[in-house]
């Protein structure tokens, strides 16, 4: 018993210690980003806000008004050129060419690299087309010119805060050799990561296709088990999920689509639309996914609603959208058969763990509390485990000795030793049930401690400053198996060997 428990312990730490060089071996790191561009070279690219990001804009203090049409031509347009809305949540930046999306910096959340700058949801390599894209079915050059095409840009704002806690882009495209003309009136928010989104068109006779874009919304994925998710979606009431190794490399939903989302551990990004009508998801390369929603067209004037939310997948954010969204935090991972089991327990334990925190203002202080509450529950049951294990301690000579008495008839042997534990009234698995038991209770603590973002970054003390990351010397670890090994010590030596065989 002793021996097995030496080696578990030498495999784990090998284990632990073996893990970043294998990954830099494989060169990976521990903390791998999402193959974005630089963010330093993002970060120092993108224009400033205020003035210097509207530089043709008139210099009359009075926001600019927006009509539903296409802007007049004494507007203050943006043309080919990067447009920033600035919030106290995030930094944004909207090309004039495609009109979409080429930064969404996360000004409360770091990244996990030696630099600590702002975390950048949006992944631009110039291969993929970005977030907010508008494709047409079936037609390449109307896709291509609403890719590559100008649109006018005009922003009715400087700043966005409580004294001015919305405000309005409009991103307008015209072709000159066609009837075609779509708009797109973004309204953002001072205090929320969510934006209002109106796509209007016109002379498109197809349907079309609006991107999410590409692993917009997936920062991290070399941490851990789990890392990347890729995208998810509900349709109707059914949740589904494409991870980067599913076998179709490009899935097709048809129904009412009640949001789409691609997503990390911590981030993402999500389209809530009220009108579309099917979906994509396609795997572009190794840990590159893609995803976006279709919408009805005509070649009328065709209006859509959607919403857009990119940021931290905080548990009561998400929940408070009332469809589903919560559910992209897997509590309830384990093995095939026990998602609703652990998930059930998880999300009480994660209330109560929130909880305390509000009294301690330390994560690391609420574990530990949380972690002390669970084991006085479960003392009763410890107890109860503990008279088992006496009690077959104390009938162990009569076991050993029907043993030896019965040992060429198996059949016989199991009668007497079944008399045997009746006469005593002992439970030969009744040191071990209990600990079944408890088995989806630490489960569960486990993935809350794994999948939230409210651990990211959080410190607890001295060396530790990253709840969500490993301890960067070992010094955990190693005093958890130290634990481990006085624990065997102190452990009952005798045991009946049906529960030794559970026990090892």
């Amino acid at each position: 018993m002793e021996k097995r428990v030496v080696l578990f312990l030498v495999l784990s730490l090998g284990i632990i210690f073996g893990y970043d060089l294998l990954l830099k071996e494989l060169g990976y790191s521990p903390f791998t980003t999402s193959p974005i561009i630089d963010q330093e070279e993002r970060t120092t690219s993108l224009p400033k806000t205020g003035t210097e990001a509207e530089i043709t804009a008139p210099t009359s203090s009075e926001p600019h008004s927006i009509s539903s049409s296409i802007p007049s031509s004494d507007g203050p347009f943006i043309t080919e050129e990067v447009v920033v809305v600035e919030t106290p949540l995030f930094r944004a930046g909207i090309s004039g060419r495609g009109g979409v999306l080429t930064s969404w910096e996360l000004k409360k959340f770091l990244t996990q690299t030696e630099e600590k700058i702002p975390v950048e949801l949006v992944y631009t390599n110039g291969q993929f087309p970005g977030p907010l894209t508008v494709q047409v079915k079936g037609g390449e050059v109307e896709t291509e010119r609403l890719r590559q095409g100008n649109f006018q840009v005009q922003k009715d704002f400087d700043q966005l805060d409580a004294a001015h806690p919305s405000g309005k882009v409009v991103l307008t495209h015209s072709s000159p050799d066609s009837d075609i003309w779509v708009q797109k009136e973004l309204t953002f928010h001072y205090d929320s990561y969510v934006v209002d989104i109106l796509i209007r068109t016109r002379g498109i006779s197809g349907d079309l296709d609006v991107l999410l874009g590409t692993n917009f919304g997936v920062v991290e994925w070399g941490q851990g088990f789990i890392g990347l998710l890729g995208s998810a979606w509900k349709v109707g009431e059914e949740l589904e999920k494409q991870s980067p190794d599913a076998e179709e490399p490009i899935l097709r939903r048809d129904g009412p689509v009640r949001w789409l989302a691609l997503q990390d551990k911590y981030f993402m990004s999500v389209f809530i639309p009220e009108d579309a009508d099917g979906l994509f998801s396609k795997l572009e390369t190794e840990m590159v996914v893609s995803a976006g929603m279709s919408l009805p067209g005509g070649s009328g004037e065709q209006v859509h609603k959607t919403k857009l939310y990119a940021g931290p997948k905080q548990y009561d954010v998400l929940k408070s959208f009332g469809i589903g969204l919560e559910d992209t935090i897997d509590f309830g991972w384990f093995i095939y058969g026990s998602w609703s089991i652990v998930k059930g327990v998880a999300k009480p334990l994660f209330s109560v763990l929130r909880f305390i925190y509000d009294y301690t203002n330390n994560y690391g202080v609420a574990i530990i509390l949380l972690t002390l509450g669970i084991k006085l529950l479960f003392v009763p049951l410890q107890y109860k485990s503990y008279k088992s294990m006496q009690g077959m301690q104390t009938i162990q000579p009569k076991v050993l000795a029907l043993q030896e008495k019965l040992k060429d008839n198996k059949e016989k042997l199991n009668l007497e030793l079944m008399k045997l534990y009746k006469e005593h009234k002992v439970n030969p698995v009744g040191g071990c049930l209990p600990m079944v038991l408890q088995m989806p209770v630490f489960v569960a603590l486990f993935n809350i401690l794994y999948m939230t973002i409210d651990l990211r970054q959080a410190p607890f003390m001295l060396w530790i400053t990253d709840l969500s990351a490993q301890d960067p010397y070992y010094v955990l670890p190693v005093l958890m198996g130290i634990s481990m090994v006085v624990q065997q010590k102190i452990m009952p030596t005798t045991m009946d060997p049906t529960q030794a065989k559970m026990m090892m």
